[in-house]
């Protein structure tokens, strides 16, 4: 049958009218219905920023629709045709996507989290041929050339999706099931896929740079052609010490930094990988040097990182919450998804009153928590600030010439 002639074209006031019901719905109020736009064409129509919870959207037509930044939680999108839909910053948790087809759609910056993406058909009655398949040209749900930067797929459910090209840089796809997953020449460079089982998974010809693959499900896994320049996995990254030299190293440091170098010795992790030392809670690690060196997802809250020497180090996904980072350099530092709230990234005082600003110089902060950060004379030259939150952030006298940003946040 032709799937298109079944379904029921909805105009915007009608759609509109809708969404007032089911935002009645959830609220409890008088008049309430919850949104059934299952079969029914809404293509090109506008629900930016509305709020449909548990709506029904089942093998329904929504190309090119304008779902930026809208509340979708546990939404059933069972077979719908969403073909270069914009679904930026969509709120998509728990969402049934089984069997859509999402080619060319803007998914970035959107919640995923364990959404369901696998495969999946529609059947329906056709008097004349019995039962009859409704599906959108492709019967595994459909994500060919989709844009999902900076994505949270957190646990989602992708086994068998079709993703040709498609664009996850900056994804956060811990625990997700890709298990066949069809990913040739996909860019997912800077994805975190720790944990992810990736068994059979096609990934022939992708952008894995940077990629985080720790704790990950790799068996079968084609990767002929891909560029795993920069992949982090189970196998260290770099120089490995004993746990027991490490401790012994962090407090001859922290000796070294109570009697101003008289006693003690002071550390120097350059090109290390820390990660299995797990946390640096609370430290003081005041001149701590460890250029280049992998941290990727530490828990740094409150340390102390004064005059620190910590450029081209790897401290994504870290917990830097009130860390004191007062002119430390930072210079070319991959800072991507960190969480920097309320963190001290102002000037370091010296002798003689001279102030040492903090060096973010080419840092990478896309999506990072800046929250109520003192950014003060920060030097931000050419960092990449995409998606970056900096509510509340103190920037007064920041070098940020050439530093890119999101349009929504130079506005603010």
């Amino acid at each position: 049958m032709s799937f298109t002639a079944a379904l029921r074209r909805v105009t915007q006031q009608e759609l509109d009218a809708v969404c007032a019901r089911h935002e009645a719905f959830i609220s409890g109020k008088a008049g309430g219905q919850r949104a059934d736009l299952s079969q029914c064409d809404l293509s090109g129509l506008d629900l930016s920023r509305r709020t449909l919870r548990d709506a029904n959207f089942t093998c329904a037509r929504m190309r090119g629709v304008d779902l930026s930044d809208a509340d979708l939680e546990r939404a059933a999108f069972f077979a719908v045709d969403l073909r270069s839909a914009d679904l930026r910053r969509a709120m998509l948790k728990r969402a049934d996507l089984r069997g859509a087809c999402l080619r060319g759609a803007d998914l970035s910056g959107a919640d995923m989290a364990e959404a369901d993406l696998r495969e999946g058909v529609m059947a329906t009655h056709d008097p004349a041929n019995g039962i009859t398949m409704i599906s959108h040209e492709a019967v595994p749900t459909e994500a060919a050339a989709s844009a999902m930067v900076g994505a949270n797929l957190t646990n989602a459910k992708l086994s068998g999706v079709v993703a040709l090209q498609a664009d996850f840089t900056d994804a956060v796809m811990r625990g997700a099931r890709l298990v066949r997953a069809q990913l040739k020449n996909a860019r997912l460079q800077g994805v975190d896929l720790e944990g992810a089982d990736l068994s059979g998974a096609n990934l022939e010809g992708a952008d894995l740079r940077d990629a985080n693959l720790t704790g990950a499900k790799t068996w079968m896994m084609s990767t002929r052609g891909a560029d795993l320049t920069g992949v982090l996995s189970d196998k260290p990254a770099g120089k490995v010490e004993s746990r027991e030299t490490l401790e012994a190293m962090l407090a001859a440091h922290a000796l070294a930094c109570r009697t101003m170098g008289r006693e003690g010795a002071p550390a120097v992790f350059d090109d290390h990988d820390l990660r299995p030392f797990k946390s640096l809670k609370g430290r003081s690690l005041s001149a701590f040097r460890a250029r280049n060196a992998v941290l990727f997802g530490m828990d740094l809250e409150g340390v102390e990182l004064q005059g620190a020497m910590l450029a081209g180090a790897d401290l994504r996904a870290c917990n830097l919450r009130g860390a004191d980072l007062r002119g430390a350099i930072l210079r070319g530092a991959k800072l991507a998804r960190a969480d920097l709230t309320g963190a001290r990234l102002g000037p370091l005082i010296l002798d003689g009153g001279r102030l040492l600003p903090t060096d973010l110089t080419d840092a990478v902060l896309k999506g990072a928590i800046l929250k109520r950060a003192d950014l003060r004379r920060a030097r931000l030259s050419r960092a990449n600030l995409l998606g970056a939150d900096l509510a509340g952030a103190n920037l007064a006298d920041a070098a940020m010439d050439a530093a890119e940003f999101d349009e929504q946040i130079r506005v603010a």
